[in-house]
């Protein structure tokens, strides 16, 4: 494979670890009975997360804020990208009165990038938390945060807030970058985590394997992130949502994620998920300092 570029490959058939057993269980029914009632929207849900049912059963749910169109297109993900509509400034209330009525215990909040926006959205961010804290003050709070385009006066909105723990991907090694995530930075998001600990948060961040990675790469990645201070990481399998988006280059066995959980837990990392099935949110709960 070329230095700077990920090749075009042949589709290649999921393997069997790679099968999703069907949400069960007592907490999971009544939790998808009051989302169907209240017509409410999680990102579990709109993106058919596999660890769904595992993750209401335990009473964490993840909801995006800021809409649902992109301003960055990424080769990976599947959010629409184009010109966003105005902001909801109803919107914190709405994800508030949804955590209380599905009695989250704890809440991943995520959201589109906005740089459309001059603080990134970043005052929406607060006022969700403080919603959330409001209705729902035994609720703990995740934040799955974009970088704010290297505004760091948006960034401190956050860190302001101070949610239990503050989470921003990498989503992928450094030499694929630029292909997986487009109008991002390597550097600029080890800087976010850098200036979220440094600001007394409690930092994670995700990789996806099987983009055309080596392991020596990962293993590089891993290490940068401990050196800025992240405390959790999360591995997971890339899986292309469309035709449209990058192919899968390679699927990692569960044998291989559990060698890098094994490593990063020898680096330093004070939590590790590591698997096929693994997302962002995965554990979000267990994750707590």
């Amino acid at each position: 494979m070329k230095e700077d570029e990920i090749k075009l490959v042949e589709r290649i058939k999921k393997p069997k670890w790679l099968r999703v057993k069907l949400p069960i269980g007592e907490n999971y029914r009544k939790v998808r009975s009051l989302v169907d009632e209240h017509k409410l929207h999680t990102i579990c849900e709109s993106g058919s997360c596999p660890n769904m049912g595992e993750c209401w059963g335990e009473g964490t749910a993840t909801f995006m804020i800021l809409g649902n169109v992109c301003t960055r297109s990424c080769g990976f993900c599947a959010v629409k990208t184009g010109k966003p509509e105005k902001v909801d400034d109803y919107e914190p209330g709405k994800v508030a009165n949804s955590v209380k009525i599905m009695k989250v215990k704890h809440a991943v909040i995520t959201s589109v990038d906005r740089d459309d926006l001059k603080d990134g959205g970043s005052e929406i961010w607060a006022q969700t938390v403080r919603a959330i804290r409001k209705q729902s003050p035994g609720t703990t709070l995740e934040t799955l945060i974009p970088d704010f385009a290297g505004k760091w006066e948006n960034l401190q909105v956050i860190i302001d807030v101070a949610p239990e723990i503050v989470s921003h991907n990498l989503e992928t090694v450094r030499r694929l970058t630029k292909q997986v995530r487009i109008q991002a930075k390597y550097d600029r998001s080890l800087e976010v985590l850098f200036r979220l600990k440094k600001g007394g948060m409690h930092t994670k961040s995700g990789l996806m394997l099987g983009l055309g990675e080596s392991e020596q790469e990962i293993m590089e990645t891993m290490q940068d992130l401990r050196n800025v201070g992240v405390e959790v990481l999360t591995l997971g399998q890339y899986l292309q949502p469309t035709l449209k988006h990058l192919p899968v280059v390679e699927f990692i066995s569960p044998e291989k994620f559990a060698y890098y959980k094994i490593k990063g837990i020898e680096m330093g990392f004070r939590y590790v998920e590591s698997g096929p099935l693994v997302r962002s949110s995965y554990h979000a709960e267990k994750h707590l300092f």
